[in-house]
């Protein structure tokens, strides 16, 4: 167990610098034990050598053979790096010891029959994700009315499945549905060779248009119903399904809420960094597509358009799937800015920012980055700044970039293959 004349601790009292980071302690076998951040890297470091026995510094510090870490320029820097090795590396302590909000997913899974589920992760396994949503329990009721409106199954993954046009070189014959769903006409009976691969699949992309908020089919399948069950007087079975159709276009409403949350983080923001080492991270439906130093030469400001046209007006991959990075990030970015409300101020609206790049004689780096109207620096021009987007720890899924008023949705993006900020290893 590392003591407080220890080498270790001598070796990062002679080392560590008191500057934002990352770092890492590592055990006996070189594993990562638990990665945390600091705006004092040094200090926090310290500390842990300080702890008195039992409390969770000490029962770490005991465990720990090396210590590395990363300097990195700004606090904004430091969270999404800190966030992005915990995922790669789920160090032991991180996961036992970090309290997590529980978010519900809705998941479209890769199976031969596939099923829309209400799921509280995601998962690298092929699957189409949505999400993610606050408010769990309800989330799992309405994934529930959509499949049973659709007719879609929701038994478990292992049940056999046998589709109408499918071969069956065993010549089974008639087969009996594995579950009441099928007999009482909500599950369109997959198992049991009561529906084609073709018509089954274009109900799931009923359903996943309706995720992606691009149809009401369904609730107008579920509102006929209704009112058949009411012209026969069965109205118990309307009052069930009125009670259904309540919760989907809520759910649908609160989908065009999540999308429009999501867009709002759409910025360059300025962190402010070390020693004045500034850094623009370019956000986009919520996720940081690319980061670079404050420009401050012609040729800097030149490249820094190149980035900023990369990461604003390239294709958007539209709704697609979730990738547990990118639910991470999204939910990362959001809290940010919700809990730091005045670091708003200091994100710039990117095509403000671009059509002063593309001037003839583009203004220097300062003029265009700096948090101060173009006008009043001299450049001329509209002034980057951008109004404050709303607030929201919600995500939904993404859209080609438009501006818009905050409204709600939820969907599916590709995950981002940009770097995160990196420093010096010690």
């Amino acid at each position: 167990m590392p003591t407080p004349d220890s080498p270790l601790r001598t070796w990062v009292r002679e080392h560590a610098e008191n500057r934002p980071g990352v770092y890492r302690m590592h055990g006996h076998d070189g594993r990562v034990l638990y990665v945390g951040k600091s705006v004092k890297v040094r200090t926090r470091l310290l500390s842990y050598f300080r702890a008195e026995p039992g409390q969770k510094p000490a029962e770490l510090i005991r465990e720990t053979r090396r210590i590395t870490w990363d300097y990195i320029p700004d606090e904004f820097g430091t969270l999404v790096r800190e966030m992005r090795l915990i995922q790669q590396q789920r160090p032991r302590f991180n996961v036992q010891h970090k309290r997590k909000r529980a978010y519900a997913f809705v998941k479209i899974t890769a199976e031969q029959a596939p099923r829309v589920l209400p799921v509280s992760s995601v998962s690298e396994d092929g699957a189409l994700y949505y999400g993610p949503f606050p408010r769990v329990g309800r989330v799992a009721q309405t994934i529930r009315d959509l499949a049973h409106s659709l007719g879609l199954r929701d038994c478990a993954g292992a049940t056999p499945i046998h589709y109408r046009d499918q071969l069956d070189i065993f010549g089974s014959g008639e087969r009996t549905p594995l579950c009441m769903r099928a007999e009482l006409g909500s599950c369109m009976g997959p198992c049991a060779g009561m529906v084609s691969a073709g018509d089954y699949l274009r109900r799931l992309d009923e359903a996943r248009r309706f995720l992606e908020n691009r149809t009401r089919t369904p609730l107008h399948r579920i509102q006929a119903r209704m009112e058949e069950a009411a012209a026969r007087m069965d109205f118990e079975y309307a009052a069930i399904l009125r009670d259904r159709l309540q919760r989907l276009r809520m759910f649908q409403q609160e989908l065009t809420a999540f999308r429009g949350h999501v867009e709002s983080l759409r910025f360059i923001y300025r962190a402010r960094g070390h020693a004045g080492r500034d850094r623009l991270y370019l956000i986009r439906a919520g996720r940081i597509r690319d980061h670079l130093p404050v420009p401050r030469s012609p040729e800097g400001v030149e490249r820094a358009r190149g980035r900023i046209v990369d990461a604003f007006t390239g294709p958007e991959a539209g709704p697609g799937a979730l990738s547990a990075h990118d639910a991470a990030e999204v939910l990362l970015v959001a809290r940010y800015f919700r809990l730091h409300e005045e670091e708003r101020d200091r994100t710039l609206e990117p095509d403000a920012v671009l059509r002063q790049l593309r001037r003839a004689v583009p203004p220097t780096g300062d003029v265009v980055f700096g948090l101060a109207s173009a006008d009043a620096a001299g450049g001329g021009g509209p002034d980057p700044r951008r109004d404050r987007a709303p607030r929201s720890e919600s995500a939904g899924p993404i859209r080609p970039a438009v501006r818009r008023p905050p409204s709600s949705g939820c969907g599916r993006t590709r995950p981002s293959s940009r770097a995160a900020p990196r420093g010096g290893n010690c």
